[in-house]
Parts: structure tokens; C-alpha cells; sequence
């Protein structure tokens, strides 16, 4: 299976890449975010960079990726979000990823 479906009826699914920065590492965001993104049916994935931050990209619904972006800006409990630099883009119609996974 390949993680794909076909986008539901009503607006346009967006994708979002964001980049989180601050306590950010060794707090559990990319598990719980993992966890938020499946509660909330969004594709994609989320990994922590070398620089310290954490990068995620989210796929879906435009108000549920936004929902994502926002638990972002405070993230699990211990961590500590200095910024969360956003970038939307549009996606053609068609298939998107409905998974979710942790990149190492």
C-alpha cells in the first residue's frame, strides 16, 4: 500500500513544511507530533536536523494542517518553541499522503 488516497470531497488538501526551532530536541516533539498528526488524519513526516531544530512536513486538509502548525508553536510539554517558520504550498488535485512517520 502505498499511503495514498484520494483527497475527500471539499476544499483543496494543502501541505505546510515547517521548521521548529528552540528546546526543540530530547523532549519527545517528534513523537507527539506523530500523534498529533494522527488524530488529526494528516500525511507526512518529521525529523530532527542537525542545527538542533525539528522539521515536519504536513499533508492534508487546509484546517486541519493549520491545526498542526499551531500545536507546533508550543509543542509536547517540555519543549520550549522559540519560532516556527512556515511554508504553504498548494497541491495539485489528485492523490495525497494520509501516513504518518518519524524520518530518522
Amino acid at each position: 500500500m502505498s499511503g495514498l488516497s484520494a483527497p475527500s470531497p471539499g476544499p483543496q488538501p494543502v501541505r505546510a513544511r515547517v521548521v521548529v526551532t528552540g528546546r526543540v530536541q530530547g523532549v519527545f516533539f517528534r513523537d507527539a507530533c506523530r500523534e498529533q498528526a494522527r488524530r488529526e488524519h494528516v500525511g507526512g513526516w518529521v525529523r530532527n536536523r542537525a542545527d538542533g531544530s525539528v522539521e515536519a512536513e504536513f499533508e492534508g486538509p487546509a484546517a486541519a494542517v493549520d491545526r498542526l502548525v499551531a500545536w507546533c508553536r508550543a509543542g509536547p510539554p517540555r519543549a520550549d518553541v522559540e519560532a516556527v517558520d512556515v511554508t504553504t504550498v498548494s497541491l495539485p488535485p489528485g492523490p495525497y499522503r494520509r501516513t504518518f512517520r518519524i524520518v530518522m
